[in-house]
């Protein structure tokens, strides 16, 4: 059990890609704070902080709920003070929790600029503050953040300049934290999927059934974050890593296991 009695938190981990990297961890022995809005089920996206604790220990792990929404310091410093108080420390921040628009300037609307700008950049920063000093106490800390390679082709900006500004900044932030933290051996790297993964936002606002067929299921996010978090600190900081590469790492190169639909053609994820 590579992480028994280690804790990990992780925002917006009701669902999808958060819940799979949980689900990971919990099978490894570790403790899960989850840390997300969700405590009445939304027919649309499913899942609460309650029943993804249901599964977490289902799968082996003990977990914590809390209910959380990042935009708010105060409610950020709950998840850390309860986290310390049931499992006595903090280990791994996972940077999951996200809001996404892709829509042109012109189509942006200011609350949904604005509400990518203090969930993806304000609430990851703020979010990762207050773990900071628990982290420093960690015999292998890490942050993981789920952001992608900085890549300045305009491509990656002309049809949703504000979300791409949000995630760019969060990847800065990852890379930022590792020069930072290096000395105290706190880790930080980004993890960001080549292809689009089957979650409640590719199916709700990205591209139904259609684009969910043509993609990979979050566990191979999972994977590729347990790969990561298994590292020690010292040794493995400041990336911006693509699943496939993390995979590769680890001699994995049949990812075929991981299509929703095998042998289905895959969609290419933004920003790869």
């Amino acid at each position: 059990m590579l992480f028994a009695n280690k804790t990990a938190i992780i925002t917006g981990a009701t669902r999808g890609i958060g819940k799979a990297i949980a689900l990971r961890l919990a099978r490894e022995g570790a403790n899960i704070v989850i840390a997300a809005k969700s405590v009445e089920e939304n027919p649309k996206l499913g899942g609460t902080i309650f029943s993804a604790a249901k599964e977490i220990e289902d799968a082996g792990g003990k977990a914590l709920a809390v209910q959380c929404d990042i935009r708010y310091e105060d409610q950020i410093q709950q998840v850390v003070d309860k986290a310390v108080a049931q499992f006595g420390g903090v280990d791994i921040l996972v940077n999951n929790a996200s809001a996404i628009s892709l829509t042109t300037t012109d189509l942006t609307e200011a609350k949904r600029f604005d509400l990518m700008h203090s969930i993806n950049v304000r609430g990851t920063f703020l979010v990762t503050k207050a773990c900071i000093p628990y982290l420093k106490k960690s015999s292998n800390a890490h942050i993981l953040t789920l952001s992608p390679p900085i890549n300045l082709d305009p491509k990656w900006f002309k049809n949703h300049v504000a979300y791409t500004v949000t995630k760019y900044s969060m990847s800065m932030m990852a890379m930022g934290w590792a020069a930072e933290l290096k000395d105290a051996r706190v880790a930080s790297n980004a993890l960001w999927p080549r292809t689009t993964i089957d979650t409640a936002a590719v199916r709700n606002l990205l591209g139904g059934e259609m684009l969910a067929n043509m993609s990979r299921t979050p566990a191979i996010l999972a994977d590729a974050a347990y790969f990561i978090l298994r590292q020690p600190a010292a040794n493995c900081t400041g990336n911006l890593f693509v699943d496939e590469q993390v995979m590769a790492s680890e001699g994995i190169t049949d990812l075929s296991g991981y299509s929703v639909v095998p042998g289905a053609q895959l969609y290419t994820d933004l920003f790869v």
